[in-house]
């Protein structure tokens, strides 16, 4: 039986697409997002609500203190439990988020074709601390597809992306593609309209400060995260740092700022599942199904048709 995997950017709507599958189908859902395994960070998360837990059972949430380190070779054992776990009770697992590493590691295991050479890693760092954005420079001509789906700010994959290419001769974006995929998993690409999903993600960040998204970071800062907390790097809680120590000067352009690294965050989602040729998109934008009420059982259909 196919494993499908709902996978889409941030405020696509595929937690909706979750309810109404599970009017229908015993569903349990294998959540793959990188942030909502931690405990106590429900607001900036978007972490389901109560009431969808109460619908749908979820696994890999909550199982992490904020304080706690985590990677794609945890998430690939620990999803592949839980898999096995929903499919011995007849039950249908259900892949859900926007994490494009835990996909890869689901999808393609995980890359270990060249071995990490400590010393160039040093070399590559302490160049990077005396020539502040030479490796991304770097990057965006060695390997341009790495370069646009591994973010500004994370050096330590930067770093690895051209370990690859300078020990090899390839790039890390080639070698990942040699990789046999598992067919077990089925790809259905949430998609929607750039303007309606810049539009969703606004209000969701609208929701999230009123709800309590500085409040609910300062809290975790008085338990004793840092901004170099793993956890707390995480859109939402990087700005919600930032203007708790006055490096945001206004609530307004704090809230301006979160939106907009968000819209890049749903860009380079959007940009990571273009990768997958074997896939099937759904597109959820209202401008092409009409009213809301009319567009969901069109999408419906088609995943069921999938299970």
């Amino acid at each position: 039986m196919k494993i499908p995997v709902l996978f889409g950017p941030t405020a696509v709507g595929k937690t909706d697409l979750v309810l109404k599958l599970c009017e229908t189908y015993p569903i349990e859902v294998i959540s793959m997002d990188s942030m909502q395994i931690y405990r106590q960070m429900d607001i900036g998360t978007a972490k389901p609500s109560k009431e969808v837990l109460a619908v749908a059972k979820h696994w890999m949430i909550d199982i992490l203190d904020p304080q706690e380190e985590y990677n794609a070779y945890r998430y690939r054992s620990d999803a592949l439990k839980a898999i096995e776990d929903v499919r011995s009770r007849d039950k249908i697992p259900l892949v859900v988020g926007g994490t494009g590493l835990y996909l890869d590691a689901l999808i393609h295991g995980l890359f270990e074709g060249v071995s990490k050479d400590e010393g160039l890693r040093r070399e590559l760092r302490k160049t990077e601390e005396n020539n502040p954005g030479y490796l991304r420079a770097f990057l965006k001509e060695a390997d341009p597809e790495s370069y646009a789906r591994i973010h500004p700010n994370d050096i330590k994959r930067t770093i690895r992306a051209l370990e690859v290419y300078l020990l090899s001769g390839k790039t890390l974006s080639t070698a990942q593609k040699d990789r046999v995929g598992d067919e077990r998993f089925l790809i259905v690409e949430c998609v929607r309209g750039r303007e309606e999903l810049y539009s969703r993600i606004d209000a969701r960040v609208d929701a999230m400060i009123q709800e309590g998204l500085l409040e609910e970071t300062r809290a975790l800062l008085e338990q004793g995260c840092t901004a170099q907390t793993q956890s707390m790097k995480a859109i939402g809680y990087r700005e919600s740092i930032q203007f708790l120590q006055g490096l945001i000067p206004t609530k307004e352009q704090y809230r301006h700022r979160l939106k907009v690294n968000t819209h890049h965050y749903a860009r380079r989602q959007i940009i990571w599942g273009r990768k997958y040729a074997r896939k099937t998109s759904c597109d959820l934008s209202t401008e092409r199904f009409g009213e809301k009420e009319q567009k969901g059982p069109i999408i419906i259909e088609r995943l069921l048709e999938m299970l």
